[in-house]
This record gives C-alpha cells, structure tokens and sequence, in this order.
C-alpha cells in the first residue's frame, strides 16, 4: 500500500467501498458470533493477555461449491479456514509470509497486523493453532512487511523509529499455553520507518526499501547483512533513483549472461523501475531504468522464473484513468535494454497490489476483488488468463484499499494464505 501522503486519497475510496453493488453491507469480519467474552475489549477472555486476541476460527473449511464459498466469491478455491482480526485483536491487517520449519515438517503463516505480527501453526488446517503475537517496536502503523531468511522473519514497519525486528521462528516449536506475547530476538535501529523490507535467501542479505527519504539513502534501499541473523550489519545502500517502495532482488541467473551470477536489484520506485547491479555493495551501479504508459504509482513487481519477464502491479493506475484491473509485463531479456511486453487486464475494477510467481502461475492480491490466480504459461506469446479467484472482501469490486493485501503461496503442501486488511487470515487450497 502506498505510504501516507496519500491517506486522504485512501479514505475517501474506502469510504466508497462501505455498501456493495447491490447496496447491501456483506461483512467478511462477521464470525457468527462467539469471538470474544462480550466485554467489548477484543480479548476474547479476561485470561488472555492484552493486545493478543484469541485465535479463534471464525470459518472451518468450506468447499467452492456454486460459485461460493460460505459468503465468498469463488472460483477453482476452497477455504480451509478463517481467523477475522479480532481473533488477533488487531484493527487492520498487512503483508503476509510463511515459514516451513523443515525438521518438523509443519507450515506456519506469519501475518501483519497493524500493531504486530502474528504466528498460527497452520500445519493440521482442521485445527490450527495461533500461537501468539509480536507486538510492534514502537506504535501502531498501517504498513507493516515480513519476510524470512533460514529460521528468522524480518519485520519492518511505517512506524516511526521502529527499525527491523528479528525473531527466531523456532521458538514457535514449543509454545506453552497459546497465544503469547513474544519479545524480539534483535532489533536493527539502522534505519527508523521502512514501508518494506526485501531478502536474498541465497546470499543472506536484507534489503530495507521506502524508509525516511531525507535519510543517507533518498528513502531508497539499505543493505544490512543478516548471515548472523541476530546480528544484523548496515553496509551501505543505494538511493541514486530515489524512494523505492517495493524490490525484488536475486541471484541473477536469467538469459541475459552479461550479469550471470550478480545480484540484480530491481525497484518499484513511484513513477519508474530501477534496475541495479548490486553485487558490490560499497559500489552499486543503475543499470537501467524505464517507465511506461498512464503511470499512477509503479508499485510491486516479480520475475517469472526464468527470469525473462517482469511482471509489475500499479496502485493507482485504476482509480487515476479508469482501468480494470491493470497487470504490465516487462521482457528483461537484456537487462541493459527492458522493453514493454504486454498488459493484462482482469475483470474488475479493483486495485491490484502484491503478486508473486510460482511455476506458471502468477498469484495476485486484487484488493477488494481478492485473489486471482492468473496462467502465465504463454506469456511469450502475450496470453495471460485468468484461472481462478477466491474473493475475500465480497462487499464490492471497486477501485479502493480494501480486501486482500498481499498472499503467499510457496507452501509444498499447496496451501495459499492471504491477509485481508479486513476479514483477516485466510487459508486456501485449490479445489480438487
């Protein structure tokens, strides 16, 4: 989501998206009932510490069974489970990531939340476990982003002076009497706010974008080096193309063998994407930068897997001209010469935010349209078609802030979780 000089922006859309199509109000958060005691502080006990919330399963699985899944719009998606914010007492949800711990064989969702980040054991979806909550390093904040290197996630926050927590995951193996309250295993006070943070796994780097943009590095990318996790080291950074809101960085090693095995940053920097070798962090170099047609706010974009293609979301793009939803790919074959490709546009209206690639699929979070699970097989050929959707917000379609924020789906189980800033944490399985 884009930061706060355009909250105004976001209220008033929000406040559009209040009444569905039909103008009947359908609440996703709705649990039917029995969260909490009653006592109206969100609880969900007097023996549950605050600001924890309880965990409970709102909705159990629930088949895609003639278009619908309970209340939910879907398509090709069954629900295996929902726990609303209130079941984490938080007032907002965010980003979203997983962590397999791998000597255990079991899955856990890792979910943002506008005063902390919470941890359910989703490994048996007939009885997950929320095991407790994070809560955030300073105060409260919209924007919170996750990621995991190994056996720790990563956690940056728009809140003012939070830095990065770091947490090791593996304290989730042994939780007494669920939910707990955790403290942090470090925190890095290198950097204040940070909209995102980036990863790469291979090399063992954190890559902290769209921090204070007076700060060393114009509000663009900080390096820290996370190979010993609980002690992260600032080495510098890149701000030459300014604020950067959202990267990918990797371990180069798609058709262009002018940068095999460097480390290739790749910004969503407003109104451009920047392209940088990185390899030497006390000498980044820009590589190259493009923009497009009708940019609103360049936002999120991830590689295909063989590194070809750039798939890129605008956030402002539907709301600004009018668009459905719009979905640019970029051909990276030379890293030195990008080149627009094709677009893609979905069936709605509604604002498309974080999308991420596995195999020949791309998953993208579509804010009040919810999931859409897009075959990118032909990609070459330009041909992108829709698959399947589950539709978490099914209020409305419109171009506003609500609905799915952002899903994970790299789980070998199959299973896909999605934050919805309103209806919470969602687990899905495609449909058999």
């Amino acid at each position: 989501m884009i930061r706060p000089i355009l909250l105004a922006f976001l209220v008033a859309l929000t406040l559009i998206g209040c009444s569905s199509d039909n103008g009947t109000m359908i609440d996703p958060t709705d649990d039917g009932g029995g969260m909490g005691n009653g006592d109206g502080d969100g609880n969900g006990g007097d023996d549950t510490p605050p600001n924890i919330g309880t965990g409970v399963v709102a909705r159990g699985l629930t088949p895609c069974e003639g278009g619908f899944a309970d209340i939910f719009p879907c398509s090709g998606y069954d629900l295996l489970f929902q726990m609303t914010l209130s079941s984490f007492n938080g007032g907002r949800g965010n980003d979203i990531w997983g962590w397999t711990d791998t000597s255990e064989n079991k899955e856990y969702a890792l979910m943002g939340l506008d005063n902390g980040t919470a941890f359910v054991d989703i490994t048996d979806t007939d009885n997950p476990v929320y095991l407790g909550k994070l809560l955030t390093a300073t105060e409260a904040s919209t924007w919170r982003d996750i990621k995991v290197y190994g056996n720790h996630a990563f956690i940056v926050s728009e809140a003012p002076g939070h830095g990065m927590q770091v947490f090791d995951l593996t304290r989730l193996r042994n939780v007494q009497d669920p939910p707990q309250v955790f403290q942090a295993d470090a925190r890095y006070t290198g950097i204040g706010n940070a909209h995102n943070i980036v990863i790469n796994e291979e090399i063992g780097f954190a890559y902290p974008v769209g921090t204070a943009r007076n700060d060393a590095f114009n509000g663009g990318v900080h390096f820290i080096d996370i190979q010993n996790p609980t002690s992260p080291n600032g080495v510098g950074g890149y701000g030459a193309n300014g604020y950067t809101h959202d990267a990918q960085v990797v371990t180069y090693s798609g058709p262009d063998a002018d940068y095999t095995g460097r480390e290739i940053f790749v910004g969503a920097n407003e109104n451009q994407i920047a392209i940088v070798d990185i390899t030497d962090k006390s000498n980044p170099v820009e590589i190259e930068t493009l923009g497009y047609s009708n940019i609103g706010y360049t936002h999120q974009g991830w590689f295909t897997e063989d590194q070809r293609y750039f798939i890129l979301g605008d956030e402002l793009d539907e709301a600004d001209f009018g668009f459905d939803s719009r979905t640019l790919i970029f051909d990276f074959t030379d890293l030195d010469n990008p080149t627009f490709h094709t677009t893609y546009f979905g069936p709605t209206g509604a604002i498309d935010h974080n999308g991420y690639v596995l195999g020949d699929e791309f998953y993208l979070a579509n804010y009040t349209a919810g999931i859409r699970v897009l075959d990118i097989s032909n990609i070459d050929g330009q041909v992108i078609t829709e698959t399947g959707f589950f539709d978490s917000y099914p209020a409305n379609d419109v171009a506003s802030f609500d609905g799915v924020w952002s899903v994970y789906p790299y789980f070998e189980s199959g299973k896909i979780i999605i934050s919805d800033g309103n209806s919470g944490l969602l687990v899905l399985q495609k449909s058999n």
